[in-house]
């Protein structure tokens, strides 16, 4: 498995790439979160599918995905894994089982599905996406069921540049927090929302 210093030195080439110009698209980083990440991606099999969000550089990169091919995806060239199609957000690999939906709360209906067909399935999502109703509505159709979906919130405090005091107010948005189906993980984030350029703090 990939090791945390080179999910780092991936996304800091990413950066470099992007502020050079060789990257034209859209780029959301990952950053402070390496070692959940590792720890959860210890308990996902080659076999298992990973619906992932439109920040999935890590979780490809865990889940056995290729660093070359992912580089040269997110430079649009024929020779990335999706064929340049994909660039950053829209990441697919259907040999290692590995999606994405950058659509907010897009890949929980995926993971339903998957799980319907008896297949073991991580979904990752932002803390933005758990104020959504197709999370909560998936959870229920997945604990209804006992279907093998595991749902990982991971939370940096903020969706886009709300925070959780400006999102829930004094209500701790925390129904799910002992479901089964539920890894939650807290980090804080290095990056702006989305492109590069500059290190944030809250």
């Amino acid at each position: 498995m990939i090791n945390k210093q080179q999910l780092i030195d991936f996304e800091t080439l990413v950066i470099k790439e992007f502020e050079q110009g060789h990257i034209n698209c859209p780029i959301h980083l990952s950053g402070g979160n390496e070692d959940e990440l590792i720890d959860i991606f210890q308990n996902i099999d080659s076999k298992d599918y990973v619906i992932s969000t439109h920040r999935n550089h890590y979780h490809y990169l865990l889940k056995g995905g290729d660093p070359q091919a992912l580089m040269a995806e997110l430079k649009g060239k024929k020779e990335g894994c999706c064929y340049g199609h994909g660039r950053s957000m829209h990441i697919y690999d259907p040999d290692i089982n590995f999606y994405t939906s950058a659509i907010v709360a897009g890949g929980c209906a995926i993971a339903c599905g998957l799980g319907l067909a008896g297949k073991r399935t991580f979904c990752f999502l932002g803390d933005g996406t758990e104020d959504s109703g197709h999370f909560i509505e998936a959870i229920r159709f997945v604990e209804g069921r006992n279907l093998p979906v595991c749902f990982i919130i991971e939370d940096n405090g903020i969706a886009v540049e709300s925070k959780h005091a400006d999102r829930w107010g004094k209500f701790a948005n925390s129904a799910f927090y002992d479901s089964k189906k539920v890894i939650r993980y807290s980090y804080k984030r290095i990056y702006p929302h989305v492109g590069v350029g500059r290190h944030i703090s809250f």
